[in-house]
């Protein structure tokens, strides 16, 4: 396992998956040990009033740090790395806690509405992480003396690069190939890889492929069309077969 910038992905997106998780069950009544958050940031606004469960996201930090930096109070750099990531993982959903609403009233209208803040959705925090983990700042390691003894701290590596903040993934080692095989990172190579050939991006044929090229194939699939709502209540639609070319890495 080495300090690369997948492995600090992995301690920012599992670090707030822990977090979430146990916020989610704080809301929903499912942990004897939490509940709502009952400290609503500011007045309600115009048109509107405090309601719902709002979710203590606060709390599920707190649960996080303590889990998942358990382990991480050594002096050597990759506690200090780890540590980081965990906690920009966690920062995140902070970040991105945001209000949701309820219209109350006869007939559809919304003659009361109440909100209550409530977390993102999970898949929102790994796509802002996965921009992070692009981003991520290469660190180098240092050595220091203090009264404990020799302590390892981590500085950014180019001088003329920023420093990271609080919400930035840091790693100190290269990455491995990921484009062949290899056993000893458990890396199955990109062979066979399912790639849009449109795209410039990751997972683009040209970048994913590694330069071998791709093949192209047609697939048929099954899909629900011409779908109609019946009141009331429920939806009849029919079958379609459908042809998509699908791309695959040589």
């Amino acid at each position: 396992d080495k300090a690369t910038r997948e492995s600090a992905f992995v301690h920012a997106i599992a670090s707030a998956g822990v977090a979430f998780a146990v916020t989610r069950s704080c809301a929903e009544g499912t942990s004897t040990m939490c509940g709502c958050d009952s400290h609503h940031k500011g007045p309600p606004g115009e048109g509107w009033k405090w309601g719902g469960c709002s979710e203590d996201a606060e709390f599920g930090v707190l649960v996080s740090r303590e889990f998942a930096d358990a382990r991480e109070n050594r002096p050597d750099a990759r506690s200090a790395m780890n540590r980081h990531n965990n906690e920009a993982g966690r920062t995140t959903i902070l970040d991105h806690m945001h209000l949701r609403c309820k219209c109350h009233g006869l007939s559809g209208s919304c003659e009361v509405k109440t909100c209550w803040w409530a977390q993102p959705d999970f898949r929102m925090l790994g796509d802002y992480l996965k921009d992070k983990y692009d981003s991520a700042s290469e660190m180098v390691v240092e050595k220091h003396r203090e009264s404990r003894g020799w302590v390892e701290t981590l500085r950014v590596k180019y001088a003329f690069f920023k420093h990271p903040t609080e919400r930035d993934l840091v790693y100190y080692e290269g990455s491995p190939n990921f484009c062949e095989p290899n056993s000893e990172t458990g890396s199955f190579g990109t062979r066979d890889r399912v790639c849009n050939v449109s795209s410039h991006g990751i997972e683009g044929c040209d970048l994913l492929c590694c330069g071998r090229g791709h093949n192209t194939r047609t697939e048929k699939r099954k899909e629900k069309c011409h779908c109609i709502f019946h009141w009331c209540c429920y939806v009849s639609c029919q079958e379609c077969v459908r042809v998509y070319d699908v791309h695959t890495c040589k």
